[in-house]
C-alpha cells in the first residue's frame, strides 16, 4: 500500500502563513531601516549639526540594578555631554598690543570754546574714546638688488690677472625670478591658510598692477616645497618617529592627472601628528590609495601608542598599540538618536542612554582638564572614576545587543563600539593618552576646508607639494607662530645655509626656541 506524500490542505495553509509572517517581518524591518535613513538624512539637511546632548534630557539611570534602586537618596551624576559637543569656554580674545596705534584728536575751534549759558571759557572735562580698525590693503613694490663689483686699477694696468671682488648679496628664493621671500610667503599663506585658489590670487595681483599668472604662482609653490621645505619635512619625520604617542587620520583628495587612473578616482591625504605632551608637529602624506602599506611605511620607526579611528588599516602596524576614539563611537549613537522615531512618553531611548553614559566618561575628562595633571595623576583618576563607567557601559551594550536589529542605526552603533572595545579601553590604561582622536581631526580640518575651495589638485606633484606646505603651515600654527613672518624668515634663511647641517635645520623648526621674536603671534612671550 503506497502512502501519499501530498501535504494536507491545513499543512499547506500553515506553511503559507509562516512564510507570509516571515516575509512581513522582513519587510517591516526594511521599512523601519528606510525610515531611519530618511529621518537621518532629513536631520542632516535641515537640523542642527551640533552633537550636543539636550540640557533638558531626563537624567535616568542606565543600569536598573538593585543597588541603584536601594539607594534612592544617592545623588546621581549631573548629565554632561562629551567634550566634542560642549567645548570649554575660551577666554575673550583681545586686539594684539603689537598693532600700531594712531590717535586722532577732535577738538572744538578756539572761538567755539565758550559756555552757551554764561559765555565764559570752557575747560576740557574728559576725553571720549572710540576705537576703530583701519585696514591698509596689500601693497606691492619692486626692490632692486644692486651688487657692487670691485677691481684693482694697478693690476688692470700692470698685472697679468685682475682680482674681482663682489659685495655679499643674499641668494634669491627663486633664481632668475622676481619672487621675494615676502611674495612667496604671501602666496602660500593665501592659498593654504585662507584657501584661496591660484586663479583668484592671479586676479588679486592684477588689481595691484602685477601680471603674475597662475602658472608662475604654481612654479613658486612647487619650487619652494621641493627646494626649501623638504629638508625641514625630513627632519620633522625623524622627530615624529621618536615620539611615544601619536595621532593619525586620513581624508580624500582628488587628483586629475595621475598615471593610469581616472580623474574621478579618489586619492588620500594621510595626516600624522604628535600628542599634547610633545611640541606640536603635524605631517601630511599624499598617497594614491587608503591601503595599509602607507602607514606601515610612514610609521616604520614608530613603536609607541597611536590614536586612531575605526579604520582597519592601522591594525597591521608592527609594534604599535592602538588607542580608540570615543568621539567616533558617540557619533554613531548620535546618528542613531537622530534617525530614531519620535519618543513615546518621557523615558530615554537606548541611544539617548548610551549618549548619557558616554557623557559621564567625558565629564571625568573635563574635570581632569581643569588642572594640570601629570600622566600618572590622570591614570589614577581614570582608574578610580572612568574605568567602572567603561566596564559597565560595555556590559550593558552586550546585554541589549540581542534586542536591537543588527542593520538599524542603533545596531550598527552597538556593533561598531563592541568591535572597538579593546582600543576604546586603551586610554584608561595610560595617562598619556586622550580618550578620542579629536586632536587629529582638528589638524586635518584646515585641509578639508581648503579642499572645498580649490576642489582638486592638478597633478600628483602638486598634491605632494600641498602635503609639504600644509605640514609646515599647520605645525607653525600649532606652535603659535605668525605663519607669514615665519615663512618669510625661512625663505630668507634657507637659500643661504647648508641643508645638511642638522643643528641649523633644528633651529628653523616651528618649535625651535631660537626663532626671532617677529615669528610669534604673541611677541610678549618671547621677550
Amino acid at each position: 500500500m503506497r502512502h501519499s506524500t501530498t501535504p494536507s490542505p491545513n499543512q499547506t495553509k500553515k506553511d503559507r502563513i509562516e512564510a507570509l509572517e516571515k516575509q512581513n517581518k522582513e519587510l517591516k524591518a526594511l521599512v523601519a531601516w528606510y525610515e531611519e535613513q530618511f529621518r537621518l538624512k532629513k536631520h542632516q539637511e535641515f537640523g542642527a549639526s551640533s552633537e550636543k546632548t539636550p540640557d533638558d534630557q531626563l537624567s535616568l539611570p542606565l543600569f536598573n540594578e538593585a543597588e541603584i534602586t536601594a539607594t534612592p537618596l544617592e545623588e546621581e551624576p549631573e548629565e554632561e555631554a562629551c567634550a566634542e559637543a560642549t567645548p570649554t569656554k575660551s577666554p575673550r580674545k583681545t586686539i594684539s598690543a603689537d598693532l600700531p596705534l594712531e590717535t586722532v584728536t577732535h577738538t572744538l575751534p578756539k572761538e567755539e570754546q565758550a559756555c552757551s549759558s554764561c559765555g565764559n571759557e570752557l575747560h576740557m572735562m574728559k576725553k571720549e574714546v572710540r576705537r576703530e580698525l583701519e585696514i591698509i590693503p596689500a601693497q606691492v613694490k619692486v626692490v632692486e638688488h644692486e651688487r657692487e663689483v670691485y677691481a684693482c686699477r694697478t693690476c688692470e694696468r700692470e698685472g697679468i690677472t685682475t682680482p674681482i671682488l663682489r659685495a655679499p648679496m643674499p641668494n634669491p628664493v627663486f633664481p632668475k625670478s622676481m619672487a621675494s621671500p615676502s611674495a612667496v610667503a604671501y602666496v602660500l599663506t593665501q592659498k593654504y591658510m585662507a584657501g584661496i585658489p591660484l586663479y583668484r590670487l592671479e586676479k588679486q595681483f592684477e588689481q595691484l598692477g602685477v601680471p603674475l599668472s597662475r602658472q608662475t604662482l604654481s612654479n613658486w609653490t612647487l619650487y619652494s616645497a621641493d627646494q626649501w621645505f623638504d629638508p625641514l619635512i625630513q627632519h620633522m619625520r625623524k622627530h615624529l618617529g621618536n615620539q611615544e604617542v601619536l595621532h593619525a587620520d586620513e581624508t580624500t583628495v582628488q587628483v586629475l592627472q595621475e598615471k593610469g587612473r581616472a580623474p574621478t578616482t579618489n586619492s588620500y591625504m594621510w595626516m600624522y601628528r604628535t600628542g599634547k605632551t610633545s611640541p606640536p608637529c603635524v605631517l601630511f602624506d599624499y598617497q594614491t590609495t587608503r591601503a595599509a602599506k602607507h602607514p606601515q611605511r610612514f610609521l616604520k620607526d614608530f613603536k609607541g601608542k597611536l590614536h586612531v579611528d575605526g579604520y582597519s588599516s592601522y591594525e597591521s602596524l608592527p609594534g604599535v598599540t592602538l588607542s580608540g576614539c570615543w568621539a567616533h563611537a558617540r557619533r554613531k549613537f548620535d546618528e542613531a538618536q537622530k534617525s530614531a522615531p519620535p519618543k513615546q512618553g518621557g523615558q530615554l531611548t537606548l541611544a539617548e542612554q548610551a549618549l548619557q553614559e558616554i557623557g559621564r566618561i567625558y565629564k571625568v575628562e573635563k574635570e581632569i582638564a581643569k588642572g594640570e595633571s601629570t600622566p600618572e595623576e590622570r591614570f589614577s583618576i581614570r582608574q578610580k572614576q572612568s574605568k567602572p563607567l567603561v566596564e559597565a557601559f560595555f556590559t550593558w551594550l552586550k546585554k541589549i545587543r540581542p534586542q536591537v536589529l543588527p542593520k538599524s542605526s542603533l545596531g550598527i552603533a552597538i556593533k561598531y563600539t563592541l568591535n572597538q572595545q579593546r582600543k576604546l579601553e586603551e586610554p584608561f590604561k595610560d595617562g598619556r593618552l586622550e580618550i578620542d582622536n579629536n586632536l587629529a581631526e582638528r589638524s586635518i580640518k584646515p585641509f578639508v576646508i581648503g579642499r572645498k575651495n580649490w576642489l582638486f589638485s592638478q597633478s600628483s606633484k602638486g598634491a605632494k607639494a600641498s602635503a609639504t606646505v600644509y605640514s609646515l603651515i599647520e605645525t607653525a600654527k600649532e606652535n603659535q607662530l605668525n605663519v607669514f613672518q615665519y615663512l618669510v624668515y625661512l625663505f630668507e634663511t634657507m637659500p643661504n645655509i647648508d641643508h645638511k647641517d642638522s643643528q641649523k635645520i633644528e633651529g628653523l623648526m616651528p618649535w625651535s626656541k631660537t626663532l626671532p621674536g617677529s615669528c610669534y603671534l604673541n611677541k610678549e612671550k618671547t621677550e
